[in-house]
């Protein structure tokens, strides 16, 4: 039974609230004793001519309160529920819950627990046990049959992972368990994405012992996913995706973040109505191109928005040098013709302006490339010869190219990787026994060995290397006929690579084929970590430990105990339970594993042709409330005011001496009683007090440290994660011990309660109206302080003409406000000597002042260590990021790097902190305590 917001569990027991008119005629026709009094005999002579009367009827207002508390009692009888929500189908022989906990169920993955807890409440009331399967599980996870208790410990138990689906083998599980309990209820709860074999997994599920179907699947409109990121010439270019058939457009935001988290890059990505893709290019420059670590798409937090990137996402310069000039009539001729076009596609090549190798390789040198590609240059210059020799050795990879002038040079040990025989060989012709010779299978020791042989390369002459017994692993490619092709060793921390034909096609067809475009790239992927875990062959062949991994939130977290190292293979590795998306490999180097490929898409779910009844639900937070508990509680508490009326009125409450001792106990006795009945009711939830109440006790009980609401709530987790911060380092270093920090909304809240309020200002936040802006000027006004932070040190001043978004906002903001003369803090002002001697006020940004009042009519004379004056900087000003220095986690340790990184610079952020709440708390008093020193080192003389 259900009026409006409001149904009933037994409505029949409504009908006794027709007792009430009896109740009341009951109730006026038997008043309660009247009050017996003991005199002396004095007493009854002197009262003996006055008439005793005594009640005709109960007073109307103890008649009401008990009527009241008749209600009350027939009203929770009848189970009364507010915001009643409609009953699920859990009943037959079981009800088997199968729910999609994969990446995509990651941002309502708390109304998917609330919508399965409502299925298991309605199972457990009809005493119907639960089968619970998880599709992003283990596969041999087990899934029931268990009591509601034990089904419900292991629904809270669940989160979701960052991997797909597996439907088919899980919803097999479910079916099999299924057929020994006929007629079930099955609860699919989905996740809104289509996936691999869903129409066979479906039909396994649903074809078997199901007797009535619930289907709750979240169509998810706004999950965004990103399937790219290359590093091309210009830029990164980004492709995301989503679900197709959104007429709507959409922009979504990537940042670019470091290996220490700091968002250094950004770009929009726009979809067309209708169009399920979007691109967009960072364009940055190259060098920080490399120090890419991931891609985030902003808002969507969950693990396909997430890319990590390892060396192959890197691009790296490469130098080309050759002794040969170009020839425009023949460009085919050119010894880096054939190069350049295989190497532009993923490497930024640099030529010297000189073709003397005198300036050449310093030229190269000096623009610091990962590789240098030689194109048949024969003798180096002894001038530069050991800077060369000495960039191979730090980490530089050569690349050398065979041909007349390197057989006329002869061997060099320390720039080539194998001894050369003197001259050349031919291969064919009509002077030679030989045919021209093809590329036989690469060795599994080199980083081709996963490379099919081109069949269609022959080689017509090439460089011998001497037969020596390191010959064999030192080949990275070899002929039909044994002799090596392209060899290469490793010489210090750098690599040396030679190429035994010529780089353009007159030795061989090689460089016109799409094998030696892959090869030159594989050789660019060695260079770029100087032997890197993933970089060689061997390493590729083993298996590489997990090392950050994404979590289903998106956020990059340590291996999880079921992470399995990878064994990297051929081609995109598939995203399982024991192989999550992230990094794997060690601090040498790393491989990127991530859940998206280019051939990714965002399918939505179609619901399979079901022929048992379906109910379709919406996942939701149960948002009914039992209200028996509370009717029950203020049914009680009536009954103890009626009580305390009777007391009164027979005289038990009377301020006589002997009967004070008996009141005070029986009333005592009462109170202990309620107390004991509401505390085991509902009672204890409902909020008798005023709202706000409760905060404004909390705000004046203990010194609390506020901050303004942005909205954004990056911006306002990283204010309150500072101000906690700061709170305990006051505990630990000061007799201050303030309360947790206060979120404060500048428009509606009581600012009074704050010494301090930090406000973040964010150029994205809406402009305060106004009248907020109104209450924080009558809150400076009235010895409150704000320090505005704009967080922008790296961006233009406050003073500048051409200033940041945020100081622009700042101004706007300060334009409303009376705001004094402002000055950087002096070196004798008292904020420096408060409680730390500070000569700055450093953030997670250093170099910005901070600005406070302009101490017009103070003085310093004599010398003194700070000037005098009274009164408090009714205003602060920094550029510092305050809060983000402060910044800690639940375990203490610092959220976000400081700029530059220095361990101290964040102590000395918490020591200004430590200052700026000492001299809000004690103002001028600290400017004399500072002065004590100096007063007894007077008195001593």
């Amino acid at each position: 039974m259900s009026w409006l917001p409001l149904s009933f569990g037994a409505p029949m027991v409504l009908w006794g609230l027709l007792a009430l008119p009896v109740i009341w005629w009951l109730l006026r026709f038997t008043p309660p004793k009247p009050q017996t009094e003991v005199f002396p005999p004095l007493k009854i002579l002197a009262r003996v001519l006055k008439r005793e009367e005594t009640p005709q009827q109960s007073p109307w207002w103890l008649t009401l309160l008990r009527l009241l508390m008749a209600a009350l009692i027939v009203a929770a009888l009848a189970e009364p529920v507010f915001n009643p929500r409609e009953r699920l189908p859990a009943e037959g022989a079981a009800i088997a819950l199968v729910i999609d906990n994969d990446w995509a169920s990651a941002a309502d993955w708390g109304q998917r627990v609330a919508t399965a807890e409502r299925l298991i409440a309605d199972a457990s009331s009809n005493d119907v046990p639960v089968i619970i399967a998880f599709t992003a599980e283990k596969p041999n996870a087990e899934i029931g049959p268990f009591d509601a208790a034990t089904a419900l410990d292991r629904l809270r138990a669940a989160k979701p992972r960052p991997i797909p689906t597996d439907r088919p083998a899980v919803y097999a599980r479910v079916a099999a368990t299924l057929e020994s309990l006929p007629g079930a209820s099955v609860a699919v709860l989905a996740d809104g994405l289509a996936a691999e074999g869903d129409e066979a997994a479906f039909n396994t599920l649903l074809s078997k012992n199901a007797a009535r179907v619930v289907w709750a699947a979240s169509d998810r409109p706004g999950l965004i996913g990103l399937t790219g990121a290359d590093n091309q010439v210009d830029g990164f270019e980004l492709t995301a995706i989503r679900a197709p058939g959104d007429p709507a457009p959409a922009q979504v935001t990537a940042g670019a973040f470091d290996d220490k988290g700091r968002r250094i890059a950004d770009a929009t990505l726009t979809f067309s109505p209708g169009e399920s893709t979007a691109t967009g290019t960072m364009a940055v420059p190259f060098e920080l191109r490399n120090d890419f670590a991931s891609i985030t798409l902003d808002g969507q937090r969950q693990a396909g928005a997430v890319r990590v990137l390892d060396e192959s996402s890197k691009r790296r310069r490469v130098g080309l040098l050759s002794q040969a000039e170009a020839d425009q009539a023949q460009p085919l001729l050119s010894p880096l013709y054939y190069i350049r076009r295989a190497l532009q596609p993923f490497a930024d090549l640099a030529e010297p302006s000189s073709a003397d190798l005198a300036d050449a390789i310093p030229q190269l040198l000096d623009q610091k490339p990962a590789m240098i590609v030689m194109a048949d240059v024969g003798t180096i210059p002894q001038q530069v010869r050991q800077r060369l020799v000495d960039w191979v050795d730090n980490g530089g990879t050569l690349v050398r190219f065979a041909g007349s002038r390197l057989v006329a040079a002869g061997n060099d040990d320390d720039l080539l990787p194998v001894r050369l025989r003197t001259g050349e060989r031919s291969l064919g012709g009509a002077l030679s026994w030989t045919t021209p010779q093809p590329v036989t299978d690469f060795p599994k020791t080199g980083p081709f060995a996963d490379l099919a042989p081109p069949a269609e390369v022959t080689v017509t002459r090439q460089v011998l290397a001497e037969p020596t017994p390191d010959i064999v692993e030192r080949s990275w490619a070899t002929l039909a006929d044994g002799t090596p092709l392209v060899t290469g060793m490793k010489k210090g921390k750098g690599t040396l690579v030679l190429f035994h034909v010529t780089p353009e096609a007159t030795w061989s067809n090689l460089p016109i084929s799409g094998s030696f475009v892959e090869m030159l790239r594989r050789i660019v992927q060695l260079s770029r970590n100087q032997g890197a875990a993933v970089a060689n062959a061997e390493a590729a062949a083993a298996s590489l430990a997990p090392y950050r991994m994404i979590s289903a939130d998106g956020t990059l977290v340590p291996p999880t105990p079921d992470a399995r190292p990878l064994v990297p293979g051929a081609g995109p590795l598939p995203v399982t339970f024991e192989n999550p998306p992230g990094l794997y490999g060690s601090d040498t180097g790393v491989i990127a594993h991530n859940l998206l490929n280019a051939e990714s898409r965002l399918a939505p779910l179609v619901r399979p042709q079901i022929t048992v009844p379906v109910t379709t639900i919406q996942y939701a937070i149960d948002e009914s409330h039992n209200l028996k508990g509370p009717l029950v509680a203020a049914a009680l508490l009536l009954m103890v005011l009626d009580t305390l009326a009777v007391f009164w009125m027979g005289g038990l409450l009377s301020r006589r001496p002997r009967r004070a001792g008996t009141a005070a106990a029986t009333t005592a006795a009462l109170l202990i009683t309620l107390g004991a009945l509401v505390g085991h009711t509902d009672i204890a939830r409902a909020d008798d007090a005023k709202p706000g109440d409760e905060r404004a006790i909390e705000d004046i009980s203990k010194t609390r440290i506020g901050y303004v609401q942005t909205g954004d709530r990056s911006v306002d987790s990283i204010s309150q994660a500072g101000l906690e911060g700061l709170t305990r380092f006051l505990i630990e270093k000061t007799a201050l011990e303030p309360g947790a920090p206060a979120s404060v909304d500048i428009s509606k809240d009581q600012l009074a309660f704050y010494p301090l309020i930090y406000w973040p200002i964010d150029p994205a936040a809406p402009m305060p109206s106004q009248a907020a802006i109104a209450r924080v000027d009558a809150y400076m006004q009235q010895g409150g302080t704000v320090l505005f932070d704009t967080r922008d040190q790296f961006a233009t001043g406050i003073g500048a003409e051409q200033a940041s978004p945020a100081t622009e906002r700042l101004r706007d903001i300060l334009g409303n406000l009376n705001v004094p003369a402002l000055e950087p803090v002096p070196s004798d002002h008292v904020l420096t000597k408060s409680f730390y001697i500070l000569p700055e006020f450093p953030g997670r940004f250093a170099g910005g002042p901070l600005w406070v009042a302009a101490s017009l009519e103070a003085s310093n004379t004599e010398n003194r260590p700070v000037r005098t004056g009274d009164g408090v900087s009714p205003i602060m000003i920094t550029a510092n990021d305050f809060a983000g220095a402060w910044a800690v986690d639940e375990n203490g340790d610092p959220l976000l790097p400081t700029v530059p990184s220095d361990p101290m610079q964040r102590i000395y952020a918490l020591r200004g902190g430590v200052n700026i709440m000492m001299y809000m708390l004690t103002g001028n008093y600290k400017s004399d305590q500072v002065h004590v020193p100096v007063l007894l080192e007077r008195l001593g003389q």
